[in-house]
């Protein structure tokens, strides 16, 4: 494993998403063991993209313009919903109780931090660029190499987005306890998905 791969990969993972947004919020709003959710839910959601990178799909959506415009726009529309539901105060950012914390299914958070990095094509065709550049060229069969390569990559992602969760779960009794922050901290994530749904609709191949 080159030294390179690990520091332009943690660079990549370490740089603020929607999948270390997402994780965050949740982490704010649910406490620590919600954002470890959240965390393997947005790793999960990586593992389309790589696997459509090592089967060559990828490629599908860097010569297709229909197939990444249609991707595109459904990324786009996701984060727009999540934005309007942080703002509901019913979705992202939704304070709960701890019964509530205890009841809310695990499953629906996974199921949106999957969608959160799975509608995103710049994924897939950036680690169609990404990854080849870590195997040497002589290698005579390059797929155990980039299966190691990625799984190097969805750990880094996790142990990375769990310190994010971390991080929001032991501010969180500060930020619930005060409605006018709380307040803030809503608007501030709905704009931000606001502005990556904004970036992902000019986003081209």
């Amino acid at each position: 494993m080159s030294v390179e791969f690990l520091i332009t990969s943690l660079i990549i993972v370490v740089s603020p998403g929607t999948g270390a947004l997402y994780t965050i919020a949740t982490g704010l709003s649910r406490g620590f063991r919600a954002s470890l959710v959240a965390s393997f839910g947005c790793t999960l959601g990586i593992v389309p993209h790589m696997a459509a990178a090592i089967a060559g799909l990828a490629a599908i959506l860097h010569t297709s313009a229909v197939a990444f415009e249609t991707f595109k726009y459904l990324g786009v529309a996701y984060l727009l919903y999540l934005a309007w539901s942080t703002l509901r105060e019913r979705g992202t950012l939704k304070v709960e109780t701890k019964e509530e914390e205890t009841n809310h299914s695990a499953a629906r958070i996974t199921g949106t931090a999957i969608l959160i990095n799975f509608l995103n094509p710049k994924l897939s065709i950036f680690f169609l660029a990404f990854l080849p550049q870590f195997v040497p060229a002589h290698t005579a069969n390059s797929l155990p190499r980039m299966l190691e390569l990625s799984a190097v990559f969805m750990l880094m992602t996790f142990v990375v987005f769990a310190a994010y969760g971390l991080f929001a779960a032991a501010v969180r009794d500060h930020v619930i306890s005060r409605p006018k922050v709380l307040a803030w901290m809503r608007r501030t994530f709905a704009a931000a998905f606001v502005g990556l749904g904004f970036q992902l609709a000019l986003a081209s191949r």
